[in-house]
């Protein structure tokens, strides 16, 4: 077996479950920045850079308000979160040219939510053929672009909109 090392990773494996402050409800106080991974603030959502990415330009939307539901929401941040994955849209496709998106929730931990606790809504670029011999083989993925670029990239896009 061939190891990759990636020590960015050791702050999520060694702490994923563990309770704590809900890392959404620090992001929703921390100023927009590098730091927080913050690209943009809206009246109930902010947008905020996956710090695990599958790729470049993973980000998610996420309510200030803390609810593992859809259903708990108001509707006004519902409609405000479907708007925000729109603009996340037209900003990964001029950015990073993807040939498509994924746009996804996973609402508790059976779904495969990382942070149960807080709905939060995921949008990823994606390439045709994007799984290549390193996640197929090595079951690794390769991001060539360093968060602080991804953050730079996208906190443009959503002030200049």
């Amino acid at each position: 077996m061939d190891h990759l090392w990636t020590p960015w990773r050791y702050p999520y494996v060694t702490t994923s479950g563990q309770g704590g402050e809900c890392v959404f409800c620090a992001a929703a106080q921390a100023p927009c920045g590098r730091d927080s991974l913050v690209v943009h603030r809206a009246a109930r959502n902010f947008v905020i850079l996956n710090r695990f990415p599958y790729t470049n330009g993973h980000l998610m939307v996420v309510p200030y308000e803390h609810s593992a539901s859809l259903c708990e929401l108001p509707d006004e941040t519902l409609v405000e979160m479907i708007r925000l994955a729109r603009d996340a849209e037209k900003h990964l496709r001029e950015i990073y040219r993807p040939d498509g998106l994924n746009l996804g929730l996973n609402l508790g931990r059976g779904a495969g939510a990382g942070v149960a606790g807080h709905v939060h809504l995921h949008a990823l670029p994606r390439w045709t053929g994007d799984v290549g011999f390193m996640t197929a083989v090595g079951e690794t993925r390769v991001l060539p672009e360093d968060l602080e670029v991804t953050w730079e990239k996208l906190s443009r896009a959503f002030q200049s909109a």
